[in-house]
Formats: structure tokens, C-alpha cells, sequence
């Protein structure tokens, strides 16, 4: 009987090793593996499980051989090419229960951060200085927050804003009306949100419709004195647009962790800028999340290997013979 082979060229916990193992897979897991350690070893592989470390470009997924499928242990599968994927028969799934509260109470955690200075008082109070009265901050009652993508993230956002006697409104295009009453959220169009919110969160995936869809042009449709928050993608917003439209006073500030390129190159115009609160991708890095998302990806593989059994498929044309 032939054994598969997963190859596991990012650091995930050690429970996907474990189901993976259990399962009579061979299993290749060193840790972050390099580039070219990764090229070398996934023709021999039948299965990748990936976290955003590795890119599943055209270039690795054409130098495999013997790939059946590539879970991403997280939602996101911007870090895969689907097209070179599709045009090889690869099923791409993706494990979008596993860090759905981690990343919605770290958005939340920014959020309250951006509205008291919360970091900036940090600062100032370790280097010495008594300072209370540059970090009067606002509440969070009675604001309206505006939710770009009202998926499972956004939704578990959309609760905790509730909780906090938020008013919340959301775009999403996919989410019908109703469903969201249901929640107690008001659907409305982008540009009734960018007009109406005090807050605004993004929760979108990368497509051609929503890629820098904070822009300077609809940065100025905002209500003054905004606060965005971004730990979804960071190619959802123009990063150059919004430092002007900080240091314009049109935005009160920004909570970011996650950017267009990663890691931010010097320079970036959003690092280090007053009214800015950066954090290095942090929102899914809980021990719960990290063990969640890694079994799910191995079970995901496993299914796929030993049942033919498909779950979670982004690229669910690949299925259709």
C-alpha cells in the first residue's frame, strides 16, 4: 500500500503532526523550512499544509508532482495561486472556524486601544513622563461601527460592538438583509457605511472589487474624525492615501496589523506615524487559535487522502469531472 506524504513547511502545532501520523501518513515537519528547502522537497509530496509563511506561487505549485491538495491552516488563501492550482487539479481548502475568535477579540482589543491611546499612554508613562491630559480618548457607546465583510469574523466583531452598546451597521454583498436583522445589524451599501461610521472594520477577502478599497478617494466620503481598524488584509487598504488623510486630521487614527507587505518595509508610511497603532500580524496568535486551525488542516488532509473526502474547497471547480 503506497504511503502519502504531507509536507508541513511552516511552523503549526504539533497536534496536525500528531493527527497526521496517527493517520499512517509520512509526514515532513522541520519548522519554517526556506525557499529553496520547500522547492526541493515538494515534488515527493502529496499534500501541503500551509500557514502564510510559505507562498503557494505558480512556481512551487508547478514544481510539485504528486499534489492532491494544500490546506491553509487560517482563512486566508491570498498566500496560494488558485489559478496554478486549478489549472493542476490541486484542491485548495482553507480552516475558517479555527481562528474566528481570536482574530474578532484582537480587532476588538485594537479598537479599544485606538479609541483610549492605549499603547501611546504606555509609552509615555515608561519613559518618565505623567502625561493624562494628551490621551483623553473616546468611547466606544453609543458609536456606530461599520463592518466591511460580515462573515464569521465579522459577525463575532459585530456581537462584542453590541455588547458594548455600539450601534452596528455592515456591507457585505453576499449576506442577505434579513439574516443580519436577525443579529440586530442594519445591511447597508459601502457608501452609507463610510458616511454614517464613527469605526470601521475590515473583514473582506482580496478581490479586484475590494483591493485598496480605502483609497483617497473614499477616504474624503468618510465622517471626519474616523478611526479605522485592519486586521484582515492589508492590501484592503492604500497605505500611503491614509497617512495623508491621518496627518489631514479627515482620520483620527488607525489600528493596523496587517500590510501590504510583510514585513513593512522601511519607510512605510504608516509605521511610527502619530494616531497609528501597528502590530506585526498578530490576531490569529492565540495557543487556542494555533491549535485549532492545525488540527482542522490535518483532519482536512487526511480526509482528503485516505476518504477522497473534500471539505472547505475555495477552488471548488477542481471537483467537477
Amino acid at each position: 500500500m503506497t504511503q502519502f506524504h504531507v509536507l508541513v513547511p511552516d511552523s503549526v502545532n504539533k497536534k496536525a503532526v500528531e493527527i497526521l501520523e496517527q493517520a499512517g501518513l509520512k509526514v515532513t515537519a522541520p519548522g519554517q523550512m526556506k525557499r529553496e528547502e520547500t522547492l526541493a522537497a515538494i515534488a515527493d509530496a502529496d499534500a501541503l499544509i500551509i500557514r502564510s509563511g510559505t507562498k503557494a506561487d505558480a512556481a512551487l505549485i508547478n514544481a510539485a508532482t504528486k499534489l492532491k491538495a494544500i490546506a491553509r491552516a487560517g482563512v486566508g488563501v491570498d498566500n496560494v495561486d488558485l489559478d496554478a492550482a486549478s489549472a493542476k487539479g490541486i484542491a485548495v481548502m482553507n480552516t475558517p472556524d479555527g481562528n474566528t475568535i481570536a482574530t474578532a477579540e484582537f480587532t476588538f482589543g485594537l479598537m479599544l486601544a485606538l479609541a483610549r491611546h492605549i499603547p501611546q499612554a504606555y509609552d509615555s508613562l515608561n519613559s518618565g513622563k505623567w502625561d493624562r491630559k494628551s490621551f483623553q480618548g473616546v468611547e466606544l457607546r453609543g458609536k456606530t461601527l461599520g463592518v466591511v465583510g460580515f462573515g464569521r469574523i465579522g459577525r463575532a466583531v459585530a456581537k462584542r460592538a453590541q455588547a458594548f452598546e455600539m450601534t452596528v451597521i455592515a456591507y457585505d454583498p453576499f449576506i442577505p438583509a434579513d439574516f443580519a436583522a436577525d443579529l440586530g445589524v442594519e445591511m447597508v451599501s459601502l457608501e452609507t457605511l463610510y458616511a454614517r461610521a464613527d469605526f470601521i472594520t475590515l473583514h473582506s477577502v482580496i478581490t479586484d472589487e475590494t483591493r485598496e478599497m480605502i483609497n483617497r478617494d473614499t477616504l474624503v466620503t468618510m465622517k471626519k474624525g474616523v478611526r479605522i481598524v485592519n486586521a484582515a488584509r492589508g492590501a484592503l487598504i492604500n497605505e500611503a492615501d491614509l497617512a495623508e488623510a491621518i496627518k489631514s486630521g479627515q482620520v483620527a487614527g488607525a489600528a493596523l496589523d496587517v500590510y501590504g507587505e510583510e514585513p513593512p518595509p522601511a519607510g512605510h508610511p504608516l509605521i511610527g506615524l502619530p494616531g497609528v497603532i501597528d502590530t506585526p500580524h498578530l490576531a490569529a496568535s492565540t495557543d487556542e487559535a494555533q491549535v485549532a486551525v492545525a488540527i482542522e488542516a490535518a483532519q482536512l488532509i487526511v480526509d482528503v487522502l485516505l476518504n477522497s473526502t473534500y471539505k472547505n474547497v475555495v477552488n471548488a471547480a477542481v471537483l467537477v469531472k
